[in-house]
């Protein structure tokens, strides 16, 4: 997993891009994608019991965070 995030962290600094960012519109989004992509794969890795367990934001927030990732739905306890 790590590699994959330093390998992200090196994609967005090179200059050199998959699609140039004097382009409106697509030369910012190929990076959005990109580390969507990555991120998403980081935190399928990583597994639910991780990312609730470092999640330091709101329930709601979290709750978008794991329906972005493809992840189920959290089901509330007894």
């Amino acid at each position: 997993m790590r590699v994959r995030l330093w390998l992200l962290l090196a994609y967005l600094a090179m200059p050199i891009d998959l699609v140039p960012d004097f382009i409106p519109v697509l030369g910012q989004a190929d990076d959005a994608i990109v580390a969507a992509l990555v991120l998403r794969s980081v935190v399928r890795a990583a597994g639910e019991e991780a990312l609730e367990r470092h999640w330091p934001g709101t329930a709601d927030g979290l709750a978008v965070v794991r329906r972005l990732a493809g992840l189920p739905a959290a089901t509330e306890g007894p």
